[in-house]
């Protein structure tokens, strides 16, 4: 990580130099989504954007982890003017950087208007908005459509029940056609943030509350979320590898894409489904994306997703609002390009979460899936960071057989009310889908 960060400030402080009134500017770009120079399409827009209005644009590369990542955000805006001037930012990172970003809502008032009020509310401090929405990724579920149909199934499980039995026969019968290192279900079990991410959709479909509801209550120390974290606690070595409690995304991504797992947590949004998520196994193996099981409370997907923010120290901050609206541009034409066509053909979409809609043609005729459920980062503003690695730290001691789901419930409750002064409460219902 110090090496990530030492080159970034290095590569930061080089294309930063401000150019004298008859150089043109370039704006150095930190984005959180993807290394802008490695994706095609990314680049791709990068320099339609320069060869369109003359403006350069110099992208820094970043780590792998969402905490890692915040920590060289951090390091970089505390430069001020010599730091990047537009940064992608992760949803739940508003209220933690907020003393660094320009309030964007004078710039995109028409544009707002049109934004989910969920998602919008993720990247506002008060009477500010700190970055416009870009990406809207949710949590999903990546099942193989061959296999479920091998085993006599005709469609993707809508509970967790359904998941581990599923799961469990379609191991049993890879293993028994000589796939011994083949398992029914992984996902992203390490000690970071996809924690809370899977962590919050497994308590909320049982009613077992948002860690942290709206009203500042402390409301993870309930039976409901017990329940859940024990029954995730029994997949570990059972339908999913042990080493998936060590598992990044790139991890989970790998085991699926080389065709050693039937069904993958992951994440996905209009705009992955239309460009393309992580390739499924090659040859006539078919795959689906649905939405995330569900239990006796509903089907909840974890918001994820990213925004596009300006420093509020850069000297180009002019140029900065361009080259995000021209991003949003580029977007929607995309999207209005995908409207016309159809998914590929490989690829099955069944009850998506209600926030996707990729292909105009499946909104009609799909039942809906899950509902959005964000992360408890607006209510907790700049202590999400301490929030969320005290989720982290508590879950995966669950996860790991370290401590009971009682005893890490109890001491997250105790940990949480320390640090936000927070009172604690009851897990407050949620209107979800119902399975």
């Amino acid at each position: 990580m110090a090496g990530i960060v030492a080159g970034a400030l290095l590569a930061s402080t080089l294309a930063c130099s401000r150019p004298s009134q008859k150089d043109p500017v370039t704006l150095t770009f930190l984005d959180i989504e993807w290394d802008m120079t490695s994706r095609p399409m990314a680049a791709e827009d990068l320099r339609e954007f320069t060869q369109a209005t003359g403006i350069g644009v110099k992208a820094i590369p970043r780590p792998d982890g969402s905490l890692n990542q915040l920590a060289l955000w951090k390091e970089l805006l505390r430069k001020g003017s010599a730091g990047p001037d537009v940064f992608g930012i992760d949803v739940i990172w508003s209220g933690v950087l907020s003393q660094y970003l320009l309030d964007l809502k004078p710039y995109f008032a028409a544009d707002l208007s049109s934004q989910s009020p969920e998602i919008l509310a993720s990247y506002s401090v008060g009477d500010k908005v700190l970055a416009i929405p870009h990406h809207a990724y949710v949590g999903v579920l990546l099942y193989r459509t061959d296999l479920l149909e091998r085993y006599g199934y005709a469609e993707p499980p809508r509970t967790w029940t359904e998941l581990e039995t599923m799961a469990s026969r379609i191991q049993a019968g890879e293993r028994a056609r000589g796939a011994k290192d083949f398992w029914g279900f992984v996902w992203q079990g390490g000690a970071g943030e996809d924690v809370t991410c899977a962590g919050l959709e497994w308590q909320m479909s049982e009613g077992g509350g948002r860690i942290i509801e709206d009203d500042k209550t402390i409301s993870v120390n309930n039976p409901k979320a017990i329940l859940a974290w024990q029954r995730a606690r029994r997949w570990v070595g059972s339908i999913s590898p042990p080493s998936v409690v060590s598992y990044s995304k790139w991890d989970a991504d790998n085991a699926w894409s080389a065709g050693k797992t039937a069904f993958l947590r992951g994440w996905a949004s209009d705009h992955s489904l239309i460009t393309g998520l992580t390739p499924p196994p090659t040859g006539t193996i078919r795959y689906g994306v649905t939405s995330v099981p569900g239990g006796v409370a509903g089907r909840a997907s974890t918001l994820g997703g990213n925004g596009l923010s300006v420093s509020s120290a850069s000297t180009h901050q002019r140029e900065a609002i361009e080259l995000i609206r021209f991003l949003r541009r580029r977007d929607a034409e995309r999207a209005r390009d995908a409207a016309r066509s159809d998914p590929p053909a490989r690829l099955e979409l069944r009850e998506l979460p209600i926030a996707l809609k990729p292909f105009a043609q499946l909104n009609e005729s799909q039942r809906p899936g899950a509902d959005v459920v964000a992360r408890p980062s607006v209510v907790t503003a700049e202590r999400y960071e301490d929030v969320t690695r005290a989720y982290i730290r508590e879950v995966w001691s669950v996860l790991t057989g370290e401590r009971s789901p009682s005893a890490a419930a109890e001491a997250l409750e105790q940990e949480l009310m320390a640090i936000t002064g927070f009172r604690r409460g009851p897990a407050r219902h949620a209107e979800l889908v119902v399975p």
